[in-house]
């Protein structure tokens, strides 16, 4: 069971190809101190999007959304609190490569993060800071969902 505490997906591919795989993940919402949200633009197709990706196995949630936006954005988010859970058929990823998952994700939002971003990152080619009224268009379609109830002023915890 230890090898796969690590890239349990990656170990999972070399079993069932592009084949469908049911994973959990988890993605941070950051705001600064002017109510933004912190978005990246994902190298793999351009569009912004939330940080954070796949739960390792043993690992906690709040755990693994701190691990994936310090991995990706290089800082350290403070206070997490449940802002949602979503599943459904947009949730079914098709990657560039082929690969296909089902993602359960769940949602945090932070209180603050400690540290520089970093701009450039395996994952992303740039992090930037959005307001409200002027998100970007090319918004990741997997994150869409939880970016837009972030931008309505959700306030209790959406489970859908």
């Amino acid at each position: 069971m230890a090898r796969y505490r690590e890239n349990y997906i990656r170990e999972m591919r070399k079993e069932v190809g592009h084949a469908p795989l049911m994973v959990t993940s988890c993605g941070v919402i950051i705001e600064n101190e002017n109510g933004e949200i912190l978005l990246q633009k994902r190298r793999d197709n351009g569009c912004f999007g939330l940080p954070g990706g796949a739960v390792e196995i043993g690992e906690k949630l709040m755990e693994a959304a701190a691990r994936e936006v310090y991995e990706e954005a290089g800082v350290v988010v403070e206070e997490l609190r449940l802002f949602g859970i979503y599943s459904g058929e947009d949730r079914i990823i098709i990657y560039p490569n082929g690969d296909i998952c089902y993602v359960t994700n769940i949602i945090f939002l932070a209180s603050g993060y400690r540290g520089e971003i970093k701009h450039q990152t395996e994952e992303a080619t740039e992090h930037r800071f959005f307001g409200k009224a002027n998100l970007p268009e090319n918004i990741n379609e997997f994150d869409r969902r939880c970016i837009l109830d972030w931008a309505k002023g959700a306030r209790q915890v959406i489970v859908d």
